[in-house]
């Protein structure tokens, strides 16, 4: 199972939101943290806010804070929510499988990628920035400037 980029970098923003204590880091500086476009990250921080789980205020004082929703959220189900519906395999698209009134192999694989997604439902983000992982996040943190 190969995840999207876009839930790649939902998952990483998540964690570093979460090991943030105090800070609200801005999706600018979170794009930049992560190495990614601010475009992309701004899609990805737009549809956590969306989900509950990233609260984004604009303006002096604002950034990103995670809820306690997100903190919480089994990984499980949110990589399911992002990735959403759809089997491991095109079957029907524009070459369909002439496999396809036949096939047991999708069968299969939609029974793998559901087992993919029960391993992860019961691993929280919190779960997720235990050490090590949170103090190495914290490491990558970059430090704020003295303007």
């Amino acid at each position: 199972m190969r995840l999207t980029r876009f839930t790649d970098l939902a998952l990483r923003i998540l964690m570093r939101l979460a090991v943030e204590e105090g800070e609200t880091p801005t999706t600018r500086e979170v794009a930049g943290a992560m190495d990614v476009p601010y475009t992309h990250a701004a899609k990805v921080v737009a549809k956590l806010q969306h989900l509950g789980l990233v609260e984004a205020r604009r303006g002096r004082g604002g950034g990103l804070t995670l809820t306690s929703a997100g903190r919480d959220a089994s990984v499980g189900a949110l990589v399911r929510e992002l990735e959403g519906p759809g089997d491991v395999v095109d079957c029907e698209g524009a070459n369909p499988c002439p496999l396809r009134s036949a096939c047991r192999l999708r069968g299969a694989l939609r029974q793998a990628q559901e087992a993919f997604f029960a391993s992860l439902d019961p691993v929280t983000l919190n779960e997720l920035v235990e050490a090590p992982t949170g103090p190495l996040l914290i490491s990558l943190s970059p430090t704020p400037s003295a303007d």
